[in-house]
């Protein structure tokens, strides 16, 4: 859906229904990527059992080739070492092909990943810095700003949209290796971006 660029021009009952699409699709979209993290933690740990199972496997079949080739096998007469090596033939080939069947194969179809869009460029922005209260560290030293993490909020006063842009500074120790981090500011809906004020507005808008 493409914003107006002239919201100025809008009326109020334009700007309520506008409001209520962009929460509805925000929260359509929080939704999906929820559940695509779900599949994605399913899916690491299926692998991590299979992994498991292929280190399990792979120390098996070691064993059976150190026995195969080790020393003690040649003690044996002829006729023990050629069943002895028979069998241990048989065994490594059906883990050879037990460790195949568990590796994760690739996969033909590329992989689509939910990625929430950018807010529009022409909404006007307010940046919000968040650093810590002391940048020097416990064992004396300054710390050093290496850079920045930003997240935007959408936000909404009567008849224009804006931007918060949240600035967290990332500040490090050398001498320690230690990374400080102002903490993330309280949200009214989790890894959302709505702002209070716009949902403010837009139950004010539904219910008064």
């Amino acid at each position: 859906m493409e914003l107006p660029r002239e919201l100025a021009q809008m009326d109020a009952q334009k700007l309520r229904n506008l409001t209520a699409t962009l929460i509805a699709q925000l929260a359509e979209r929080d939704a999906r990527i929820s559940e695509h993290e779900t599949q994605l933690a399913s899916r690491d740990k299926e692998l991590k059992r299979k992994q498991l199972k292929i280190d399990q496997l792979t120390h098996e079949m070691a064993t059976l080739k150190r026995w195969r080739y080790a020393h003690r096998s040649e003690q044996l007469d002829a006729v023990q070492r050629s069943l002895l090596e028979e069998s241990i033939d048989a065994d490594i080939e059906a883990i050879s092909l037990e460790i195949e069947a568990l590796k994760p194969k690739p996969s033909t179809i590329p992989k689509s990943q939910p990625k929430r869009a950018a807010l529009p460029p022409h909404f006007p922005r307010r940046i919000i810095p968040h650093e810590p209260e002391d940048t020097r560290c416990s064992c004396g030293c300054n710390l050093e700003r290496i850079g920045e993490d930003i997240s935007e909020k959408l936000d909404y006063t009567p008849g224009v949209f804006a931007v918060e842009q949240h600035v967290r500074g990332k500040w490090v120790c050398r001498s320690c290796e230690r990374l400080i981090q102002a903490p993330v500011p309280p949200q009214v809906i989790d890894k959302g971006i709505p702002t209070a004020g716009l949902l403010a507005q837009v139950l004010i808008a539904k219910y008064a």
